[in-house]
């Protein structure tokens, strides 16, 4: 792998793990009401958009980020809906 490859991992994975303590929040506390619905959709649309930009380039690092960023915000929005009924 070159230079270029792993910084982008590397910054692909520190993105990516952002969102976890946000989720996990999420998920604990049963509350999603201070996580902005039109952010999260308007969040997830650039991040289908630079997944589909990714695929295009083959490069790895964009596809991999991009992925798993988007379902860990699928899974903050799928709470989001959920709890909004309790």
């Amino acid at each position: 792998m070159d230079f270029l490859t792993i910084l982008g991992l590397f910054a692909g994975a520190l993105t990516t793990i952002a969102f976890l303590p946000q989720m996990f929040k999420t998920w604990k506390s049963k509350s999603a009401k201070d996580v902005s619905f039109v952010m999260l959709i308007t969040f997830m649309s650039g991040l289908l958009l630079w997944l589909v930009y990714g695929i295009a380039l083959q490069a790895l690092p964009i596809i991999l980020a991009n992925a798993i960023s988007f379902i860990f915000n699928l899974i903050i929005l799928c709470l989001k809906i959920r709890y909004k009924a309790n």
